[in-house]
């Protein structure tokens, strides 16, 4: 039996050795006959390609027809045949449907399907870079557009002169300069430090299909509401201009809320194209962002209110400014306002770790104390930002002071907390 296979292996082998040989042979001949005489070699090898490809042109055309020929006749030579035509033209239609549903589907979801690919990590991307803004009067929702500037709507920083930025991580600074334009509704807030990994630049222009999908993304109500931004998904309706109106809106159907304002509205692939700004039941309004990208330049602070205060004036427009100044987060200032006395007992750095999570100070009432010349009593409250959340705080009291280099500065205070304060204490 061994002897047997042995045998045959052998012929096969001498077979396989046979046709290999004859097939180099072979080569050997034909790419001597195409390269020789080399002066014909280039002329050789246009005639052979292209002798080649309409042979194979041709092969193929007649392979094809054949195909189709015999796929007409395959369902007419038997009732097997028959049934298996109608079970493949079955599949057929099946696959065919399913690729117009997907199709519609990321149409639906993504606008169409160039979107589709580019959309994977677009909300993460967006909770991430937003910024919230947030002041003693309104809060709302920012994002850089260069390294150190953040855009919003001026409404949210409108009689604030010293709103916070703060960072999806918890941190927050103060803007070292505010620029902005009422009428359009915008205003640039200016950071110390840049921040490059945070921008989302406004386009030179933008353009939408019809029904494509948005997402526009804020912190929904403001500090009332914990965690990250809020993103919101909807379709774009149309473009809006009006007479009354000095700017261009996107339309959408969106429900924005309360806290939104100034955040980014952007397609699917994470491209700025609207800002927040209006909503009103379920309908949303979006300044255009290669609009605001125009005029953003021309932003002055014309309209931007100042801290205005004079510590020289009387004790209690000292305190007054003294509370100021740690609302605008100007340390040094209030620092300077602190009298001799009272520095013995502290320092910049010691005095400055009292204050690091105040986002705002509102004073409402500084005036004088009884019948005192050196003495200021004050009602005020304190926002601060802890783990997250905004916590509210109440004082009242008094400041003595004691005038130094023609400034009122504070020389020793008597200042309580005041627990769930009444309506009647913020007027009395």
């Amino acid at each position: 039996m061994i002897n047997i296979l042995e045998r045959q292996f052998d012929r096969l082998a001498k077979k396989i050795k046979e046709r290999s040989s004859a097939l180099l042979k072979g080569l050997g001949t034909y790419f001597k006959r195409l390269l020789f005489p080399l002066y014909l070699f280039p002329i050789k090898l246009a005639t052979y390609t292209a002798y080649y490809l309409v042979k194979f042109l041709i092969k193929f055309i007649f392979a094809f027809i054949g195909l189709i020929f015999e796929t007409i006749i395959f369902p007419f030579k038997s009732l097997k045949n028959f049934l298996k035509s109608i079970f493949i033209l079955g599949i057929f239609i099946y696959l065919l449907a399913s690729v117009f549903v997907i199709a519609d589907y990321l149409t639906n979801q993504y606008g169409y399907i160039g979107k589709f690919l580019c959309s994977f990590g677009v909300r993460d991307k967006m909770t991430s870079s937003v910024v919230r803004v947030v002041g003693g009067y309104s809060e709302g929702t920012g994002f850089f557009i260069a390294p150190n500037q953040v855009i919003t709507n001026f409404h949210v920083i409108a009689d604030e002169p010293s709103p916070k930025i703060i960072f999806p991580d918890g941190n927050f600074v103060t803007p070292v300069k505010i620029l902005g334009n009422k009428d359009v509704d915008l205003a640039i807030l200016f950071t110390e430090k840049s921040h490059n990994d945070l921008v989302l630049p406004l386009p030179d222009r933008i353009a939408f299909r019809a029904d494509e999908p948005l997402i526009a993304t804020g912190y929904a109500l403001g500090t009332d509401l914990t965690g990250k931004a809020t993103t919101l998904k909807g379709r774009f309706i149309d473009f809006r201009k009006s007479k009354q109106m000095p700017i261009g809106y996107i339309q959408t159907d969106i429900s924005l809320v309360k806290g939104m304002s100034g955040g980014p509205l952007v397609d699917q692939c994470g491209a700025v194209v609207g800002i927040n700004t209006i909503s009103l039941a379920g309908l949303s309004l979006f300044i255009n962002a290669d609009w605001a990208k125009t005029v953003v330049p021309d932003f002055t602070d014309q309209n931007i209110t100042k801290i205005e205060v004079d510590p020289s004036v009387s004790p209690e427009e000292a305190v007054k400014a003294f509370y100021t100044y740690l609302k605008a987060r100007r340390m040094q200032d209030g620092f300077n306002l602190l009298s001799e006395e009272y520095l013995k007992k502290t320092n910049f750095e010691e005095w400055t770790n009292r204050f690091t999570d105040i986002l705002d100070v509102d004073v409402i009432k500084s005036e004088k104390f009884e019948n005192t010349n050196d003495t200021a009593f004050v009602k005020f409250s304190t926002k601060n930002w802890v783990d997250g959340e905004a916590e509210m705080h109440f004082y009242e009291g008094t400041w003595q002071t004691i005038k130094e280099d023609g400034v009122y500065k504070m020389l020793k205070s008597k200042i309580l907390e005041v627990e769930n304060p009444g309506w009647d204490w913020f007027y009395e």
